[in-house]
């Protein structure tokens, strides 16, 4: 067990911080999950699937955002400190409301009961090792165009 904060930018053992926590974090996440709902929902529209069908709307939303992931966490970690909201909006709001892994796994559970069972395994097994390696990308193309930039100055 460590003594750290699980959130670095809150302290919970200071009363302050741990009062002023609750409702702006609250309405960050919140305005952040609907804009994210959103885009997600745009993105199914466009991109429908049957039953049996690759799934293709979740798969490039879950790795699209998994990148996104990447991006942010290097870019609020490493490369500038961003306002306490910043994480709680962008992080847990946009990016967790656009991602919808629950959706993945009911896509699993559809195409195998539509008969595609392969399909299914398939989608199981691409999102996973996509998903991760989007992350990875993310964070090591942001550091790189971190890195380039900060040569410029």
């Amino acid at each position: 067990m460590t003594d750290r904060p699980i959130d670095p930018d809150v302290d919970l053992h200071i009363p302050e911080q741990r009062a002023e926590l609750h409702w702006p974090v609250l309405a960050a996440i919140a305005a952040g999950g609907a804009l994210g709902a959103l885009a997600r929902f745009g993105l199914q529209s466009a991109l429908p699937s049957g039953p049996a069908d690759f799934p293709w709307a979740t798969f490039l939303i879950n790795v699209s955002g998994c990148l996104l992931i990447g991006v942010l966490m290097v870019m609020i970690t490493e490369v500038r400190q961003a306002h306490r909201l910043v994480r709680p909006f962008l992080g847990v709001g946009v990016l967790g409301g656009y991602t919808t892994f629950s959706t993945y796994a009911v896509d699993i559970q559809r195409t195998v009961a539509a008969g595609a069972p392969l399909t299914g395994l398939v989608y199981l097994a691409a999102t996973l090792v996509a998903a991760v390696a989007a992350v990875v990308a993310g964070m090591w193309l942001t550091r790189r165009i971190a890195g380039m930039l900060a040569g410029v100055r």
